[in-house]
């Protein structure tokens, strides 16, 4: 994401939250490099709470994808 961009996005965000965090990843380059960048705004121990949520969301989210592509497979933790 261009910084200008960048910058708007994080100056309204921070406008209308409590806490923010921006993930971005750019399209991979020709060699397969990406580039990630991670921003927050607000309340760090917040912002590590949402994160922490944001991945059981998403752990779910697979976890249940491959029960329905494979119902023998299991994932043991």
């Amino acid at each position: 994401m261009k910084q200008s961009s960048r910058s708007r996005f994080e100056e309204k965000l921070a406008k209308e939250h409590a806490c923010y965090i921006l993930i971005t990843c750019d399209r991979p380059s020709p060699d397969g490099q990406m580039n990630v960048e991670m921003s927050h705004g607000g309340d760090i121990a917040l912002a590590s709470y949402l994160l922490q949520g944001a991945q059981s969301v998403m752990d779910q989210h697979i976890d249940d994808d491959r029960r329905a592509n494979d119902p023998e497979l299991r994932i043991v933790k």
